[in-house]
């Protein structure tokens, strides 16, 4: 009698994780820990933090490193780093990373506009891309699903609320779809009103009440810019007009996200607010896989709460309705407006109600173009940071019109 066959595990994924000393870097990290056997860190880059970056290295042992920031290349201490492992530097070491023909999946965990380049040299070499970096899309969303398309690439959503949409979808086209639901906390001020929000301070704005995530992103959060952003990330990603995207307020933070079908049936994902299971989904899908992230505690739970949004305090969610409408130009100008705005806040430069019209100001002074390049993107990207960079914490400045390329 012939014994049964063994069936063999497959061969390891071999990661690049973009941005590894971040919040999600972190939690990517913690994963590639829990599962050795199918997962194998190639890569690590982070901007400056080249003291963590190499701490991390000796943990997971990557054929390279890349420290990104020139000043902090020159500064760091080469012979903290295992000889074994690679020492990229310069902004151009993350194309290395990312492009190497080994790669199978990058983890595009850069905050802001800087995560568009590794997503862009990744899948314009086919490869997998798990982005949290929701600005990708945000900036570029047509260009960057087209240029999916064409090289064979795929994008893997790691924000919770996409990847919940994602989950929920499976293999369902888009006319099938009735509406998606993007829930959100309401960050640390919901139910405030505008005038209680006049003196909000940094360490106020920074409390989030159920994610651990970095300044930036929390700031979106407190503004709901961050559910702005995701109303065009969700525009781009499952190829939904704005009019079938919507947005509720759950404090709890468990259910990430809805998808309502033709039929009526709706489905949503669950979990704790714990950002270590989108990501493994993403490196992992599509299997499942026993992992770090918590678990809901069943016996414990009562009842969850939903809440429509205050757009009237929170302006910030009908800016991303319009941009997600007319994109083009605007996403990239938004984007960039918000960037510098909440850089301007966490600096104590400007107060916590200009974020939005600030950025609302940039939009309305752009030259618009319907079908931009990148470099038109890159442009108005340095001109939208340059205005922000012009107002003052007491009086906001006029935008001037961007100016059009020849």
């Amino acid at each position: 009698m012939s014994s049964p066959a063994v069936k063999s595990e497959p061969a390891p994924r071999r990661v690049v994780v973009l941005g590894s000393t971040g919040s999600i870097g972190t939690s990517c990290l913690d994963v590639l820990d829990h599962l050795p056997d199918r997962l194998r860190t190639l890569g690590l880059s982070a901007h400056s933090s080249w003291e963590t970056l190499f701490e991390q290295a000796h943990r997971l042992r990557p054929r390279w490193v890349a420290v990104t920031d020139p000043d902090a290349a020159r500064t760091l201490d080469r012979s903290r780093l295992d000889g074994a492992c690679r020492l990229l530097t310069g902004p151009d070491s993350v194309a290395t990373l990312v492009t190497d023909p080994d790669v199978d999946i990058v983890v595009s965990a850069i905050v802001g506009s800087a995560g568009l380049l590794g997503t862009w040299a990744a899948l314009e070499k086919g490869k997998t891309v798990a982005f949290a970096n929701k600005e990708t899309l945000v900036m570029a969303g047509p260009l960057v699903m087209d240029l999916a398309a064409r090289r064979g690439g795929r994008l893997l959503p790691v924000d919770s609320e996409h990847s919940a949409i994602f989950q929920a979808l499976g293999d369902t086209p888009p006319e099938q779809v009735e509406r998606v639901v993007l829930t959100g906390s309401g960050g640390p001020f919901r139910g405030r009103k505008a005038n209680d929000l006049a003196g909000v301070t940094v360490a106020e704005a920074l409390r989030h009440p159920t994610w651990n995530m970095g300044p930036k992103i929390t700031v979106d959060s407190a503004t709901l810019m961050n559910k702005a952003l995701e109303i065009i990330e969700a525009r781009w990603l499952f190829d939904l007009p704005p009019e079938r995207i919507e947005v509720i307020i759950h404090p709890e933070s468990v259910i990430h996200s809805f998808v309502e079908f033709k039929d009526g049936s709706v489905l949503a994902q669950l979990s704790p607010p714990d950002m270590r299971l989108p990501i493994q989904y993403a490196l992992t899908w599509p299997e499942r896989l026993p992992g770090p992230a918590r678990r809901l505690p069943w016996r414990e739970l009562s009842a969850w709460h939903f809440e429509q949004p205050d757009h009237e305090t929170f302006p910030a969610l009908q800016l991303g309705y319009e941009v997600a409408r007319r994109g083009g130009t605007c996403g990239a100008v938004v984007n960039a407006a918000n960037e510098a705005a909440v850089g301007r806040f966490l600096a104590g430069d400007l107060r916590f109600l200009d974020i939005v019209p600030a950025c609302r100001a940039a939009l309305e002074n752009h030259n618009f173009s319907a079908n931009p390049t990148l470099a038109e993107l890159a442009d108005l990207d340095r001109w939208a940071r340059q205005e922000v960079a012009c107002w003052t914490s007491l009086r906001p400045r006029t935008v001037t019109r961007s100016p059009r390329r020849p």
